[in-house]
């Protein structure tokens, strides 16, 4: 991909630069000559110095988008710059972060230049780091006021005549680091034909993908073309810089996940799991008057609010399950086995939930995982419940075994009914990747959940089909970018 840097005025760039694989041209002929037009495959960096609404700076992103340029910064990244409610946001969000960078600072007002992501004090580079992460602008200045600790006053994009005579040796030493990273370096990028980010939090307990799992789907993408990219929560303004979006870590609507998601499609990217996706198989209200309006079997479902808990244990009958809305893995979901257990668990989850999901007890060994992928079978699992427990996790238990084994199934062994009824049930949600959650008992399929973002583990799912299982989830990648890129090109 070809990489073109965009300022004002190339007298500008008087930058002892010994990266040949960037070309320098001045805004004028960016925006006005044809020939950068008609051009494809290309990644814009827009250093102009003035990216206020209709200057420039401003057309640079707005044009490189609709030529379907890679452009940083994106258009959306500009306009946060003039969100006022966004400063405040950030200004809460990175405040530890702040403080701990600034506490040396005697004078009333500081201002940090980040340049290509860093600063030129080493001790503000992390500060430096995340203001890049969450803006994706080459060069910006931040400005910060002490009142009695250190507030954030404004954010702004500079250009490079902003840049001070004593600031220009680190400058054009970080400029060199920056286009020579790997996700820059031209020999790798002109091989691969998309860029991929797999979002992961190297911190989860029980992430949906164990490590060695991530590090096959890294070389199934490879082995497709793709360049690959592990990237965390504070990349959130990077994914400009993808054709596409894996997320890897536990989904949540009231979470980064979903921010993530959001963006992603925003921004034109595909994404497993969409937004839609996660906001309906993470609410398990949604999901009961789904299937039920659809016919599929679930087990005895009651939707419990404040009104009607009297008539829980007359419906429901003891044990019964109670389920958080948002609830996952296992967690939020509790087995009310007395009266005096329901009416404390509701009591409890009622605080917090105006809706409660209220299902019967039917206890198997195992409740089958169907992964379905573009509406398609992928594998099956039986998942075991954990030992002395009624669920395939026990989270009372601190044991670092404290979940049931999973039996991968060749799928010709899966009974019949149990793969059309899941495959049903997750079409209804989309055609992203789910894992279904059945109990079958010989004469009915009963659907308990459809997850976004299922587990995928390496020695689990993958037992059977080994790397071929995710050389299966990147050739869907793959399908989904060729089939958008098509549909771009159809449109100009």
């Amino acid at each position: 991909m070809k990489k073109i840097v965009v300022v004002n005025n190339t007298k500008d760039w008087d930058f002892e630069f010994n990266n040949e694989s960037v070309e320098v041209i001045d805004s004028k002929s960016y925006l006005t000559k044809a020939h950068f037009s008609e051009m494809k495959e290309v990644r814009i960096f827009n250093l102009c110095r003035n990216s206020k609404y209709q200057s420039t700076g401003y057309y640079v992103s707005l044009l490189a988008e609709a030529r379907g340029h890679k452009v940083i910064p994106s258009i959306t990244s500009i306009q946060d710059f003039n969100s006022s409610q966004l400063i405040k946001s950030l200004s809460e969000e990175l405040d530890e972060s702040i403080q701990k960078s600034l506490k040396n600072i005697k004078s009333p007002n500081f201002t940090l230049s980040v340049y290509f992501g860093k600063n030129t004090a080493k001790q503000h580079s992390n500060i430096a780091k995340s203001f890049y992460n969450l803006f994706q602008a080459p060069l910006m200045r931040v400005e910060f006021e002490f009142k009695k600790k250190w507030i954030l006053k404004s954010v702004k994009l500079i250009g490079l005549s902003d840049i001070s005579a004593d600031h220009k040796p680190f400058v054009i030493k970080f400029a060199n680091e920056y286009f020579s990273k790997k996700r820059y370096d031209a020999a790798k990028v002109t091989k691969t034909i998309y860029d991929l980010a797999i979002l992961v939090n190297s911190n989860e307990k029980d992430p949906p993908s164990n490590p060695g799992a991530i590090k096959k789907m890294v070389e199934a993408a490879e082995r497709m073309g793709f360049y690959v990219e592990l990237i965390d929560k504070n990349d959130f303004n990077r994914l400009p810089e993808f054709d596409a979006l894996f997320i890897r870590e536990t989904t949540s609507v009231n979470h980064h996940t979903y921010r993530f998601s959001r963006k992603a499609a925003a921004e034109g990217l595909i994404v497993l799991d969409d937004p839609t996706s996660i906001l309906r198989c993470t609410n398990k209200v949604y999901l009961a008057e789904l299937l039920s309006r659809h016919k599929i079997s679930i087990p005895k479902t009651l939707i419990i609010h404040k009104d009607n808990v009297d008539e829980v244990e007359t419906y429901l009958g003891l044990p019964c399950v109670l389920k958080k809305p948002d609830s996952s893995f296992s967690v939020g979901v509790v087995k009310a086995k007395t009266s005096e257990d329901l009416r404390k668990t509701l009591a409890e989850m009622l605080q917090t939930s105006d809706l409660i999901i209220g299902q019967e007890y039917l206890f198997t060994e195992y409740d089958w995982r169907i992964g379905i992928l573009n509406q398609e079978v992928i594998y099956a699992c039986k998942y075991h419940m954990a030992k002395g427990h009624w669920q395939i996790y026990d989270w009372s238990n601190n044991a670092d075994e404290n979940y049931g084994g999973v039996e991968t199934i060749p799928l010709e062994e899966v009974p019949s009914a149990v793969i059309e009824v899941s495959l049903k049930a997750a079409n209804l949600i989309g055609n992203g990747l789910y894992g279904v959650d059945a109990k079958y008992d010989n004469e009915k399929v009963y659907i308990i959940e459809i997850n976004d973002n299922p587990s995928i583990d390496s020695s689990y799912e993958d037992r059977l089909l080994g790397d071929a299982l995710y050389d299966n989830i990147m050739a869907d990648f793959k399908r989904r970018l060729d089939e958008s890129k098509k549909g771009n090109e159809r449109r100009k």
